[in-house]
């Protein structure tokens, strides 16, 4: 006599919940909508308990022993989930790296030009990499670019906070600055 087993696929993406007739346990702990403990039942006997209150019987805690459900209307609850998530998303920002070159022997105009291009940069609130790049015999006289870099923070230092020392890497020299931030400024 061959045991046949039933595999059930349950998708890891879904993130419903199981509301209703959905709900197969044969006990439950139930929760009222304003959060009193109504003890444990069937699943039938919630059901019917949220039908006489016209809310839906919704599976909040679903590995729990025995799991938890919850009266309440899920339409709404799916509205208001939605909006928060939709405010959240509207207040966040993503914050971009803006790059600045320059080699060891810039003029100072064009250095001028670079500080006023990176402070624009800053005020939008971007962060900046300052690079230096060394050509040939430039590599023998490293600290003339980290001396620029140090110069360019100190000028930036209204407006930003050097977030590392300037550090060497192959032929390049950079350093990161990022906006400082209103009780930044305070201090």
């Amino acid at each position: 006599m061959a045991v046949s087993t039933m595999r059930r696929c349950v998708s890891i993406s879904k993130q419903g919940h199981q509301i209703n007739e959905e709900i197969r346990d044969k006990e439950v702990r139930l929760v009222s909508a304003d959060g009193e403990q109504l003890g444990i039942m069937t699943a039938q006997e919630a059901l019917s308990k949220a039908e006489e209150a016209n809310l839906d019987l919704v599976k909040i805690s679903p590995n729990a022993v025995p799991p938890v459900c919850k009266l309440m209307d899920y339409g709404k609850f799916k509205f208001e989930q939605t909006k928060r998530e939709k405010e959240a998303k509207k207040n966040q920002r993503v914050v971009e790296i803006k790059e600045v070159r320059m080699s060891p022997g810039i003029d100072v105009n064009d250095f001028n030009v670079k500080l006023r291009n990176a402070q624009k940069f800053l005020a939008d609130g971007d962060r900046v990499k300052v690079t230096v790049r060394f050509r040939g015999r430039e590599m023998t006289h490293t600290e003339i670019g980290r001396d620029l870099l140090l110069k360019f923070a100190e000028q930036c230092s209204e407006v930003a906070t050097m977030d590392k020392e300037p550090k060497l890497d192959g032929r390049h020299m950079s350093i990161f600055l990022s906006a400082k931030t209103a009780k930044d400024q305070k201090k």
